[in-house]
């Protein structure tokens, strides 16, 4: 009897009648919202003019979906899509009775990682007319936020879920199919991000830290890409790995990814940086 596990079946979202909106879609909006809210207070410390904010939510909010896209497409499923080339960027899927609309069901965070990073380096350029450090140690911030949000998303989805747990704890995912309790690793790795987002929060606010370029994100990607790493063997695979071709076994590509993000950020870290006035 599994007694002491949670059973999780939640709806799919707020049902208005004419239209249901899903849980995943509005934890996303909320990140946004409030990360938007929360970064004009940074442009209004850094004296940075708050309508420069508009081109930056434009920059951010396409990198990190053509981010993710691609990231899914060449690191996790490219022995799907090299001989479907047209999903890549079509909401759709052929099938033996023809083309139909599933939407754009893959998405990686790792994509993502390399995606804003690249898109912050224009806008920084070209709008702020600061080194690209400084927007990356600002937006890591209201990242780690929007993490938070995005794993609670997957949690009210039943998806990206633990291994079974082996024990009466748990939580199992009715949903999903499962009938014995897994690890919430979505909400492991939800709440680990908040954490982060309140430590990078004081760290701006209450010390000098964000006088040292590179610093904040530096962090952010050691503690946000190390928290990845760890859980990741908590969790079931989302692909199929590479059996016994896979070299970096029992490491899983998501794992892999990691290691240069977190190197990276050890790097920006202890680095000399000139402290801005």
């Amino acid at each position: 009897m599994n007694f002491l596990a949670i059973e999780w079946n939640p709806s799919i979202g707020i049902d208005l009648g004419f239209f249901v909106i899903r849980w995943y879609s509005l934890m996303f909006v909320a990140a946004f919202l409030l990360g938007l809210r929360l970064m004009k207070k940074i442009y209004i410390e850094d004296k940075i003019p708050v309508e420069k904010m508009d081109p930056l939510f434009m920059y951010v909010f396409l990198s990190m979906l053509i981010g993710m896209r691609l990231g899914d497409v060449f690191f996790y499923s490219w022995d799907y899509y090299q001989h479907n080339l047209l999903e890549i960027f079509l909401p759709f899927k052929k099938s033996a009775e023809g083309w139909k609309f599933s939407g754009y069901t893959g998405f990686a965070s790792h994509g993502a990682a390399i995606g804003i990073p690249i898109a912050m380096y224009f806008y920084a350029k070209k709008h702020l007319q600061k080194p690209w450090l400084f927007i990356l140690d600002r937006l890591a911030i209201m990242v780690a936020l929007a993490g938070f949000f995005i794993r609670f998303g997957n949690f009210f989805n039943s998806e990206i879920y633990g291994k079974e747990t082996g024990s009466n704890f748990g939580v199992i995912f009715k949903a999903a199919g499962e009938t014995a309790p897994r690890h919430p690793t979505q909400l492991y790795e939800g709440l680990s991000y908040l954490a982060l987002f309140f430590v990078m929060w004081y760290l701006y606010w209450k010390t000098n830290k964000k006088y040292q370029t590179g610093f904040l994100f530096g962090l952010f990607m050691v503690v946000l890409w190390s928290l990845r790493f760890v859980i990741e063997f908590l969790k079931e695979p989302q692909v199929q790995q590479r059996g016994e071709e896979w070299i970096f076994s029992p490491l899983n590509t998501g794992q892999v990814l990691s290691i240069p993000l977190v190197l990276i950020g050890v790097w920006l870290m202890i680095r000399k940086s000139n402290k801005e006035a």
